[in-house]
């Protein structure tokens, strides 16, 4: 098929959904016209948040002038795809993200089976307490594992006494692993909120049929319960994974690593050098798009049936 049929082909199909929309004739076209209506503030605030910025932001990246969009260069997609500093700090992103996604979803899984399986004492302050973190930013959150682990921190401290060890030889507030505490401080939270969404649909039947089948509670859960949450747990990783890339007050405080977001604050903030930090945007950009679609590939409403 050519360009031009191609073309032609979208804009006949543009026109007929403009003609249902204006003037609908069936209960379905009245459907789709209620849908897209729905959609539209969605749309204008998409078009104006993410699409505008994000065709300035890639063309920045290929702009000659670092003080405005002027001419064309590819200068900064070289040094972004040569230069060991940005492979080191695409690197640092990854994995670090995966690691505290791995462990938070891990924690969620965990908290929201002790949620609904156990009658806990004062459920709804434990609740409380869990999403407690989701409200703060992430510089609170970075002063708040300074306040435990750094050089004046309570934790820090209270190991100098029973250790003998200096305080300052045991903070590690601004260490990879006060980092990671921080980020894991972040990400249970939300997908705890997710998996507790998905454990109140699970069909408890199964499970009870397991369980008097022989099952232990360990087995039932890796054959019965898993299978049904699979697909909350692969939401809370989507969700948690795209958190955990996005952080940014809680690595530009504490250190430890040089991510992404912390990179292009230094483009921008020090270097000044918009072409760069464009770069970097856009294919973070691309990068949160092609996950967060290609996990959704994984995402399942089927259930085990008895």
């Amino acid at each position: 098929m050519s360009i031009t049929t191609t073309a032609t082909r979208y804009r006949e199909i543009a026109t007929e959904f403009a003609s249902v929309l204006a003037s609908p004739s069936t209960e379905r076209e009245r459907e789709q016209r209620r849908i897209a209506v729905m959609c539209l503030p969605f749309f204008v605030l998409g078009t104006f948040a993410a699409f505008v910025p994000l065709v300035v932001m890639a063309r920045m990246s290929v702009s000659a002038d670092p003080f405005e969009n002027a001419g064309y260069s590819l200068e900064a997609w070289r040094t972004l795809a040569t230069d060991s500093t940005y492979l080191t700090v695409a690197w640092n992103t990854l994995w670090f993200a995966a690691l505290t996604t791995i462990v938070s979803v891990a924690l969620g899984v965990a908290i929201s089976h002790a949620l609904e399986k156990y009658s806990l004492p004062f459920e709804n302050v434990l609740v409380a307490v869990l999403s407690f973190p989701i409200a703060l930013p992430g510089i609170v959150v970075a002063f708040l594992i300074v306040t435990l682990l750094g050089r004046q921190g309570l934790v820090t401290n209270l190991a100098a006494v029973f250790t003998g060890q200096s305080a300052i030889d045991l903070a590690t507030a601004t260490t990879v692993t006060g980092l990671f505490i921080g980020y894991v401080y972040s990400l249970v939270p939300r997908s705890t909120m997710v998996l507790r969404g998905t454990y109140a649909e699970i069909n408890t039947d199964a499970e009870e049929a397991a369980r008097a089948l022989g099952a232990g509670s360990i087995e039932t859960f890796c054959h019965v319960t898993l299978p049904q949450i699979r697909p909350g747990v692969v939401a809370a990783i989507i969700l948690t994974f795209r958190s955990a890339l996005a952080i940014f007050g809680t690595v530009l405080v504490l250190g430890g690593l040089t991510v992404a977001t912390v990179r292009i604050n230094y483009e921008i903030s020090v270097g000044f050098d918009s072409q760069l930090a464009g770069a970097i945007g856009v294919v973070y950009f691309l990068f949160i798009l092609t996950f967060t679609f290609a996990s959704l590939r994984f995402v399942e409403t089927s259930v085990v049936e008895l």
